[in-house]
């Protein structure tokens, strides 16, 4: 009876507000901005690597030539309730982790893994048991590595974040802005593997303090008690196609690096033969009149602007320097994320199949591949 007559009585609050709200809404999302979105990427770039035990992040020299990573970004955990969108994605993130557990993988968390502008810190704790539990034991293997991203900045700004990370994860594990792995090479050379969720450049989220704190604690829940669309990138189809493209220019700019992030949502795999492969399957739709797919094909191939357009450059000349680990929060409840094992760099997808969880790989692409890229 109690919460039924809250629910009436948070009606009227909702219609006066929800319309003023909106309007500075749209008064205070903006577009990514280049040169913002470089002049920050390129600061936490810059401090990790000249200064590896930063509080920002971190550099490691891990092998990923022989061993197993795997990267994951935006699950959004929740409460499991109506608004959660991790609450049907569950099941295929455990039985991925523990596929990669098995393979004593390391894994690296790519951000926003919990939904704090829809659910306390409470609430998250008391749904998520499974979860957590999972990735504990990565942890107890040193193999787990936690970034921070605008929906989960809490474990960066709030001051009892150590604590709560102890009781879930059973210590105080660091969570980074970013991180870089370097890759080196028999040679003497080596590429940077650069992680980092990809909400870089939005003022929204990624300005000053006060205005992070603003974004976490006072603005994205009154948005939610509104029922309003959170306007980031994940939500706007325009936005996150630009950001995504911004993303892959700053990488494009860099010297032997290669950019890894989340945020959007969007999976991007930036490879030459994934594009290559993209427009084989559209002549094929178009010859067979699959108007869907021809549509589905095209909106894939609009992710890839600069490399899409024109004839084909030549694999030599191509660097592949950008990639976007998707979400683990699909609609049809599926995950994605990008692996890198056996000698190859890959998108992979975790999906039901015939009742089970499965993994598929969407993409491929050998490391020997990516090293002649950048070499010769």
């Amino acid at each position: 009876m109690r919460n039924r007559f809250l629910e009436i009585l948070k009606w009227p609050i909702v219609f006066l507000l929800r319309k003023p709200t909106l309007w500075i809404s749209k008064k205070v999302s903006a577009s990514p901005d280049r040169e913002y979105v470089f002049e920050r990427l390129t600061a936490l770039y810059q401090d990790i690597v000249d200064n590896p035990k930063t509080k920002q992040g971190a550099l490691y020299n891990l092998d990923l030539k022989n061993g197993t990573t795997i990267i994951f970004s935006d699950h959004h955990k929740g409460n499991r309730g109506r608004s959660d969108e991790f609450r049907f994605s569950e099941q295929n993130y455990l039985t991925a982790l523990e596929y990669y557990e098995q393979q004593k993988a390391n894994y690296i968390n790519l951000g926003d893994a919990e939904e704090f502008w829809k659910f306390n810190i409470f609430s998250i704790i008391k749904h998520n048991q499974a979860t957590f539990e999972a990735e504990k034991k990565f942890v107890k293997r040193n193999a787990f590595y936690k970034i921070y991203g605008n929906h989960d900045i809490f474990w960066k700004i709030d001051p009892f974040a150590k604590m709560f990370l102890r009781e879930v994860y059973g210590k105080a594990i660091n969570i980074y802005g970013g991180i870089v792995v370097r890759v080196r090479f028999e040679d003497g050379n080596h590429i940077d593997v650069f992680c980092t969720h990809g909400h870089q450049g939005d003022k929204r989220s990624d300005g000053n303090q006060f205005s992070i704190w603003f974004v976490s604690y006072i603005w994205a829940p009154l948005q939610s008690f509104l029922n309003i669309n959170i306007n980031t990138p994940a939500n706007v189809k325009t936005e996150k196609t630009l950001h995504n493209r911004l993303m892959y220019e700053w990488s494009q700019q860099q010297k032997n690096l290669i950019l890894v992030t989340g945020h959007t949502h969007q999976p991007i795999f930036h490879s030459y033969s994934h594009i290559q492969t993209l427009k084989s399957q559209l002549e094929e739709a178009i010859a067979n009149s699959q108007n869907d797919l021809v549509r589905e094909i095209k909106e894939k191939i609009a992710r890839h602007p600069s490399q899409c357009d024109g004839s084909p450059k030549p694999t030599s000349h191509y660097k592949p320097t950008y990639f976007n680990a998707g979400c683990c929060c699909y609609s049809d409840h599926s995950i994605t994320g990008i692996e890198i094992a056996d000698g190859f760099v890959r998108l992979v997808s975790w999906k039901e199949g015939d009742g089970k969880p499965k993994r598929e790989v969407m993409e491929e692409l050998p490391l020997s591949e990516l090293r002649h890229m950048f070499f010769g």
